[in-house]
């Protein structure tokens, strides 16, 4: 089996004719297991890099292979890929007039064709594991920001995805919220999800990431350890940002 689970080549993302250039030729491994942390200043590419792995933003050019298939090919079924992957996002995106259990099966059940006592049951331990099992049938409006944040997280694990991809999930919540939810992340990846975060978080990415990616101007302008790039980055525009956020 091939250890690299995405490999992305020369992927671009061009918008207004090609003047504005999102992403300007990427080119990455991600392997099993690894945590993949994307630091860089905002309008860096980021989200639009991160959004491109589920095909939520349709490259320009590119190819992007996961578990060998390349999904930017015009034979690929999205749907299928899309479930390989979990996506959380800053905003919780969860259904206001749904349980919160309901929330979690409604994937499971209408694309895997689960049957409900298993997508309950499963739901009802991914809830266990993040401290929310007694919260199943309140509806999102009753939780916290950071409640609502765990419930995404595990609602995305309802599907098995090979991939957990995380766009800035933190960045919308009270700061005392941030914890709880940097907590689930750290569990995670202490039991080997292959994990690509986009995140302001610092702390996070020096203790969980096992890989650093600086993004500035559409590419990636440095990758390393967390440990080599925060002591030691190569480039002035990467020792600027962190001057500025460290």
């Amino acid at each position: 089996m091939n250890d690299n689970i995405i490999q992305v080549r020369d992927l671009k993302k061009h918008y207004g004719n090609g003047k504005i250039k999102a992403l300007d030729g990427i080119d990455v491994d991600i392997r099993r297991g690894e945590v993949v942390v994307v630091i860089g200043p905002s309008g860096s590419g980021k989200s639009t890099f991160l959004r491109s792995l589920n095909l939520m933003e349709t490259p320009t050019q590119g190819v992007i292979l996961v578990d060998g298939v390349d999904i930017n090919g015009k034979r690929v079924n999205v749907n299928l890929h899309r479930q390989k992957m979990g996506m959380v996002f800053q905003h919780f995106n969860l259904f206001p007039h749904m349980t919160i259990l309901k929330n979690m099966i409604k994937a499971p059940m209408t694309l895997k064709k689960m049957p409900k006592a298993e997508a309950e049951a499963k739901a009802l331990e991914l809830l266990r594991r993040v401290g929310l099992e007694e919260r199943a049938y309140d509806y999102p409006s009753q939780l916290s920001g950071g409640q609502k944040q765990r419930v995404a997280i595990v609602r995305a694990l309802c599907m098995d995805p090979d991939v957990m991809l995380f766009d800035e999930p933190t960045s919308a919540l009270d700061p005392e919220m941030v914890g709880e939810v940097l907590d689930v992340m750290r569990d995670l990846a202490r039991g080997g999800m292959t994990m690509v975060v986009v995140t302001h978080e610092m702390g996070f990415a020096k203790e969980v990431g096992t890989r650093i990616l600086f993004m500035d101007g559409g590419t990636i302008l440095e990758q390393n350890t967390p440990a080599e790039f925060f002591a030691n980055p190569q480039t002035d525009r990467a020792k600027e940002f962190l001057s500025k956020v460290l």
